[in-house]
């Protein structure tokens, strides 16, 4: 059984900074990368960040780049995103996903719960 868990979300106020982590169990067997996703209401889902599994390379949004930062811990069971200059428009739902593709959500099969991630003006 595969069980992903965000952590790390909260209310922030512009400018600031937020650590998320996704905890991973169970087999992790074809996925090749895992992403960050967000939605906000009103909004469909959009892609934020992956990592590739195997060589660590990472890519991001436009929106996010400069301030996002994916990573994994040396054991692969754990997946982060460093948000830093939180912008309002960063608020969402933001969710861990894995699989096999790259920034579409229909590439990822696996997905955690969401964590909400709120930044004030």
């Amino acid at each position: 059984q595969v069980q992903l868990v965000e952590s790390g979300g909260g209310l922030v106020q512009a400018g600031g900074s937020l650590r998320l982590s996704c905890a991973v169990s169970g087999r992790t067997l074809g996925w090749y990368r895992m992403g960050w996703f967000r939605q906000a209401p009103g909004k469909e889902r959009e892609f934020v960040a992956y990592i590739r599994w195997i060589n660590g390379r990472t890519d991001y949004s436009d929106s996010v780049s400069g301030r996002f930062t994916i990573s994994r811990d040396d054991a692969k069971n754990t997946l982060f995103l460093q948000m830093n200059s939180l912008k309002p428009e960063d608020t969402a739902v933001y969710y861990c996903a894995a699989g096999v593709g790259g920034y579409s959500s229909q590439d990822y099969n696996y997905w955690g719960q969401g964590t909400q991630v709120t930044v004030s003006s």
